[in-house]
């Protein structure tokens, strides 16, 4: 019974679901989208990662990402 009530809180807390909504949820794809949500959130985990290795809390200024200069007119 504990099991259902995590998968009750984790729809609620990370996918924004309501407690009826998950309440009323067919079993099966309950278990679907809490999977789902998981494969999910670990995808995003990663490319967050992938992301932020190497940069070592920097970023190179090149042409392509330097801001622009706005020209002033008065």
């Amino acid at each position: 019974m504990e099991n259902i009530y995590e998968q009750f809180f984790f729809l609620k807390y990370s996918g924004g679901w309501s407690f009826s909504e998950a309440y009323n949820l067919p079993v099966g794809l309950r278990k679907w989208f809490v999977e789902r949500l998981i494969k999910q959130l670990e995808s995003e985990k990663e490319a967050i990662e992938n992301a932020s290795k190497g940069r070592k809390g920097s970023q190179v200024l090149t042409p392509y990402n330097e801001p622009k200069q706005v020209q002033k007119l008065y």
